[in-house]
Parts: structure tokens; C-alpha cells; sequence
């Protein structure tokens, strides 16, 4: 499989990127999935609510009937879990530390059974508990999940040396990620058969050939991802939510779906889709208004043209749909400077907020959480992903009480994030590879079922 960016840190506590989120998922295995619909379904356990804020969880076989274990051989416990989630408690520098301040206690009870005691009542708290569970006598010794990881997830890691190389459980299969940056070479490795799988990260045109190649197979579905224009809230022009509306007022995000985008994807009103039982169907898109923008810029009273920085990374599709902001933002009265930098960089700069706008996308949402990890006061890095540095008492009250309703409208009104889109997903692979199950989030779920057909 050729991939757009490597994973960075296969230690499921402290991982953001996305590759490193879709890698995890199948190294790992967390207390809590979710069905279709977004709603939390056992994985290791069942679990039951003793009162408001006393959980009891139960570890379950796997699927199989075999034992739980580790890749080290070791059996996975309760003791396991608990030394999991106390480590993320204690770690200072984990982004997820701040989603788990509301627990003041976790206990083994026996190797089967944990138990939760909650400070407040959270009725959502079992959807929070899908970090993947980690073996204690390696946390203790302070192994370096990062770079050798150690789970009990269908694939098991093999090495990392320049490819990431993964082995199937199952079957012994094994499978090599490696980052290819440029998306012509991806293509040309496909159509060579030096790689099997591409998924996401391709322009359309370059999409559309593949489609048309004579060996080649292509899956495309609706897309859940969500993409956004974030924003700097220490720059005193960003401050102003009339500067903010202007933006949002001269990006014609409905003209980049439909000319810039793959198919599936669709207009973003909100951060989680409106098939989401948190979502919120009613949130339009703020409408392209060219004229409307000028007219809140010069009520802002800023000098224009507005000159903004506009950070993304090298990836040849990104930067294309930075320039298209860059020429649909001109006649709204806003010069936007362009700055490409190598992933590792730009992600850096966006967590010490260093910008003053960028664009990324968030995968694998499942559950409203994603508005404190975000917007939260308390959750400015490291202790979150509030990389804007943005505070609103009445939001983080809203988000304290999980009235999500009242918090998607408020987001919506102050514009935290400029909603683009949710990306379509879809993936291109040779015809002998069969099986593989595209995912509206993105996750690559479906190397765990993917298989190269034999001839007879």
C-alpha cells in the first residue's frame, strides 16, 4: 500500500495524524467500537452503569473464543487496562489527557473486570474509551510504543525501516505501507504493480485515469472525513468574528466539491455529518458572497486588501485547493500568502500555533467528544487539539453539559473552524486484489480482510 504520509507515532495515547490513527486501529484494540450509526458497541467489553458515575466493565473473549493476548504472547487483563488509562491520566503531553480528567478512579476488580468512578455524571462516557489498550509490564517499563508498537489488534508490527511493514494475525500475511508523497508516483506505482492499494489522497483527474486503466479496479463511497479552514485566536484580526464571517462569506466551498473534489464528497455545515446522531441536519453552509465580505471587512475596520498566511502541507492536492481559496478569497478583499511546508513541519507548527490559518482534516470522528478535544479551553495543546487557542465560556458550558444541539449552533455562529467538506473516500488497487472493505471514514479496516485472488 502506497500512502500520501507515513504514520508519526504508533502509540495510540498520544497520536493525532491520521495515518498513525488508521495504523492504530489495527494494532490495537480499545474497550469500546461503534456500530454504522456512530453508537459505542462492545470490543474488549461489555459494559454496565452501576450508578451516574460508577461504570463496570467486563473484558469478553474475541471474536474467535480464543484468549485475549498481546502480540508479546502476554494475556491482555484488566490489569492491562487500567494501567492504560492511568498512564494517560498522568501524561501530561497526551493530547486525550484532558478527555479523561473526569475520572478519579480506575480499578482492577479481577483480570476480567475494571470499574470506573467518574467525579461528574457523563452519560457518554463509554463512547470515550477507544484508546487502544497497552500491555502494563511495558508501560511500566517504559517501552517506546511509538516506534515498536505492542498490542493485541488483528495486525501485529514486523519493523520499521523506511516502510512500515505489518503482519495478519490470521493468516501471516504481510503487508508494507510506504509513503509515496508525489500522487503521480502513486499512480505509476499502482499501474507498474509495485504497490497493490492506493486509498484517498489523489486528485480527481488523476482519479479519473486510474478508472479508465485496464487492470486496475476502483471503489468510491460517501464520505464522513471532515475538512475546515482552522483559525488563530491569539491574532487580534482573527478575534473579530466579522473578519471570520468574511472568510467563511468568500470561499465557495459548494464550487471546490464539485470541481475540485472526488465523488462523495459533499458540503460540510457542521463538524460531524448529519447522519450522526450528534449531528445537526438544519446547519447550512454560510452562502458565497463576495460583496458580503467586503462589507465586514470594512466594518471590522482592517486595511485591505487583508493579507493572511495560509499554512498546508506539500501534498500536491492540498496545495491545489489552497490556491483555489487563494483565488476565490481575492475579490473578497483578502490576499492569502501561501505556505507549503513537508508534513512533519506543518503539523508541528499547527500544534504550537504557528499560523494564522491553515487546513486540515479530521478522520474517524465517531462521537461529539471531538468539540471539546477541539474547542475546549482546556484542551490547547498538549492537552487537546484546541490548536486555535480558543476560548468561549458559553461553548465549554454547553460542552460541560454535552447539549450538543446548543454546541453545534454555537460553533456554527462563531466560527472556531470554517466547515469545507466531507471528503469522499475510495481506493484503487490491481484486479487480483479482493475483499477489501471501503470505510466512510477512511480507516483502512479493510487490509484486515483484503486478499490477492489465486489463479486456478
Amino acid at each position: 500500500m502506497a500512502v500520501a504520509q507515513a504514520p508519526v507515532n504508533l502509540d495510540p495515547r498520544v497520536a493525532t495524524d491520521a495515518a498513525s490513527e488508521r495504523v492504530n486501529r489495527l494494532l490495537y484494540r480499545p474497550l469500546v467500537d461503534f456500530d454504522a450509526q456512530s453508537r459505542p458497541v462492545p470490543a474488549l467489553a461489555s459494559w454496565e452503569r452501576l450508578d451516574a458515575t460508577h461504570y463496570r466493565f467486563t473484558l469478553v473473549p474475541n471474536t474467535t473464543g480464543t484468549l485475549r493476548a498481546f502480540h508479546n504472547g502476554q494475556p491482555l487483563t484488566a490489569h492491562d487496562v487500567v494501567a492504560t488509562y492511568r498512564s494517560l491520566m498522568g501524561m501530561a503531553a497526551s493530547p486525550r489527557s484532558a478527555e479523561f480528567a473526569n475520572i478519579q478512579r480506575v480499578d482492577a476488580v479481577d483480570d476480567d473486570t475494571v470499574l470506573f468512578q467518574l467525579k461528574q455524571p457523563d452519560a457518554d462516557f463509554p463512547a470515550r474509551l477507544v484508546v487502544g489498550i497497552l500491555p502494563a509490564a511495558l508501560i511500566q517499563a517504559g517501552h517506546d510504543f511509538a516506534r515498536a508498537p505492542v498490542g493485541s489488534g488483528p495486525l501485529r508490527f514486523v519493523s520499521w525501516q523506511g516502510a512500515l511493514t505489518l503482519e495478519r494475525l490470521a493468516d501471516q500475511q504481510r503487508i508494507q505501507i510506504s509513503e509515496v508523497k508525489d500522487p503521480t508516483v502513486r499512480v505509476l506505482k499502482l499501474l507498474r504493480s509495485e504497490v497493490d492499494l492506493l486509498q484517498g489522497d489523489l486528485p480527481p483527474e488523476l482519479l479519473r485515469y486510474l478508472q479508465g486503466r485496464p487492470g486496475i479496479q476502483v471503489q468510491s463511497a460517501p464520505g464522513a472525513n471532515f475538512s475546515y479552514l482552522g483559525f488563530n485566536f491569539n491574532d487580534p484580526v482573527l478575534q473579530d468574528l466579522r473578519v471570520r464571517q468574511a472568510i467563511a462569506h468568500g470561499v465557495d466551498v459548494a464550487a471546490i466539491v464539485r470541481q475540485a473534489l472526488v465523488p462523495g464528497s459533499r458540503v460540510a455545515g457542521a463538524v460531524l455529518p448529519p447522519e450522526h446522531w450528534a449531528g445537526n441536519a438544519g446547519l447550512a453552509a454560510y452562502a458565497y458572497d463576495p460583496a458580503r465580505a467586503l462589507a465586514l471587512l470594512r466594518e471590522a475596520g482592517v486595511p485591505l486588501p487583508l493579507k493572511l498566511v495560509y499554512k498546508t502541507s506539500t501534498d500536491a492536492q492540498r496545495v491545489r485547493l489552497a490556491t483555489i481559496l487563494q483565488a476565490q478569497l481575492k475579490p473578497a478583499g483578502i490576499a492569502l500568502e501561501i505556505r507549503s511546508l513537508d508534513w512533519g513541519t506543518f503539523f508541528e507548527d499547527i500544534k504550537q500555533g504557528q499560523f494564522q490559518l491553515y487546513g486540515l482534516t479530521w478522520v474517524g470522528l465517531r462521537t461529539p467528544e471531538i468539540y471539546r478535544l477541539a474547542f475546549h479551553a482546556g484542551s490547547v495543546p498538549p492537552r487537546g487539539a484546541n490548536r486555535g487557542r480558543y476560548a468561549d465560556p458559553v461553548l465549554d458550558g454547553m460542552i460541560a453539559a454535552a447539549d450538543w444541539p446548543a454546541v453545534t449552533q454555537r460553533v456554527h455562529a462563531q466560527l472556531p473552524y470554517l466547515p469545507l467538506w466531507y471528503e469522499g473516500q475510495f481506493a484503487a488497487m490491481r484486479v487480483d486484489m479482493q475483499a477489501y472493505q471501503l470505510r466512510p471514514d477512511g480507516n483502512w479496516d479493510g487490509l484486515v480482510s483484503l486478499r490477492r485472488s489465486v489463479e486456478p
